[in-house]
């Protein structure tokens, strides 16, 4: 590898401890990001005449955190002068140089701010990929199919926002907590959730963007190891990506749970996926969303068959969710548990009570879990309808394809 190939894996690694570091000093996430690429310029121009250091992310580290120093250091250096003759200007907070145990803290600072409620969802997503994930502008665009004027325009805003609002660099307790924390699971689940069930486009999955969020779950996993919580979205992530293998064929087309070759799901990802549960289960709180969603991710990966699945506990579980979570979404899978473990008869009756809710006016999957039941009921020609009004409505075109095949063979026995 040259050395500017080291310069920047090093940077992709350390570039979130490299921001987290210097926001401490300088409190403004905006300006942090531009001392870390300084570090990278500085390290670029270095490293081929010194050679690459023994501990790069210690040199980067060092280097950012002397710059954000010097840049606190000429403000107040200002403002002493400007105090002289007689002007006010907003007090400057003096450095504030953390230690090494102090990183964590600072990339826990980080992740609060980015997913501040003072932003917008989409603004979120995206400062937290380019903060904390390390992807570019160009990366981030390309992940959910837009351009990059837009998320460079979503960034900036970002950060101009947080400056605005006065947003503090902290981590924050007492009653602030819940709803901050709430903000941060949300923004990496929505991350994971484009990565493993894309939106638009052609392709069905995207990993690279799943292995994002799930990076991003790990780390919070470990710098908050007492909220269960973080350990259920942890867990959910982890059960979740070890089918990613097994969701598409060998043509990317989409492969439905039932049809999945479970010998392809990733093991190690199961475990890891049942160590986080445990963690959480072991703190004693109350189940939240993500532990419930946990639970029953792993009761799909405990099963060997599709037909071994517990669907009574799926149902179960999904009927404890719907009472934290008032979701037509989470009815809708309600509905295909209970149609598993009771019949499609029952489970049709749930769907259809769902009809008139207007959060799933334009959703696709009701129109095709209609279909399914149908279809199971031996009623063909109404299932076909439903997979087309289910394929209108997709922006996926793999998922179109997978709904009109479907259609098309409505005469067949459903696959869930």
């Amino acid at each position: 590898m040259t050395v500017a190939g080291a310069v920047e894996a090093v940077f992709r690694i350390e570039s979130a401890r490299l921001i987290a570091g210097a926001a401490r000093i300088v409190r403004d996430v905006g300006i942090a990001e531009e001392i870390a690429q300084d570090a990278l310029v500085a390290a670029l121009e270095q490293w081929p005449e010194s050679g690459v250091p023994d501990n790069p992310g210690a040199w980067l580290m060092a280097t950012a955190k002397h710059r954000a120093i010097d840049l606190v250091r000429r403000k107040e250096n200002y403002a002493r002068k400007l105090a002289e003759v007689g002007r006010s200007l907003e007090d400057v907070p003096p450095p504030e140089v953390s230690g090494p145990g102090d990183i964590d803290d600072d990339l826990l600072r980080l992740i609060f701010t980015a997913c501040h409620p003072v932003l917008s969802t989409d603004s979120r997503i995206a400062l937290t990929l380019r903060l904390l994930g390390g992807l570019t502008t160009e990366e981030i665009a390309r992940a959910f199919l837009t351009s990059e004027a837009t998320v460079a325009q979503r960034i900036v805003r970002a950060k101009r926002s947080l400056a605005r609002e006065g947003v503090a660099f902290e981590v924050p307790y007492g009653p602030d907590r819940v709803a901050r924390l709430g903000s941060v699971l949300e923004v990496i689940y929505l991350i994971f959730n484009e990565g493993y069930a894309a939106t638009t486009g052609d392709d069905w999955i995207r990993p690279a963007l799943a292995e994002d969020a799930l990076r991003l779950a790990r780390v919070l996993a470990g710098l908050m190891p007492e909220e269960s919580e973080v350990h259920g979205l942890a867990a959910l992530l982890e059960i979740q990506a070890s089918r990613m293998g097994a969701r598409v064929g060998p043509d990317g087309a989409p492969v439905l749970l039932a049809d999945q070759v479970r010998t392809r799901w990733d093991r190690l990802l199961i475990q890891r996926g049942f160590s986080a549960l445990a963690n959480a289960n072991a703190l004693g709180a109350t189940p939240g969303p993500y532990m419930l969603q946990a639970a029953i991710a792993a009761c799909h990966a405990r099963a060997i068959r599709y037909e071994d699945t517990d669907w009574a506990t799926v149902a179960a579980l999904y009927g404890q969710l719907a009472t934290l979570v008032s979701s037509p979404v989470v009815e809708l899978n309600r509905a295909v548990a209970v149609s598993m473990s009771e019949g499609p008869t029952a489970g049709l009756a749930l769907v259809d009570a769902l009809a008139a809710e207007p959060a799933l006016k334009e959703y696709h999957l009701l129109p095709s879990v209609r279909g399914d039941l149908l279809a199971r009921l031996g009623r063909p020609d109404e299932a076909r309808e439903e997979f087309h009004r289910a394929a209108a409505l997709t922006r996926n075109e793999r998922e179109r394809e997978l709904l009109l095949a479907r259609a098309a063979g409505a005469g067949d026995a459903g696959h869930g």
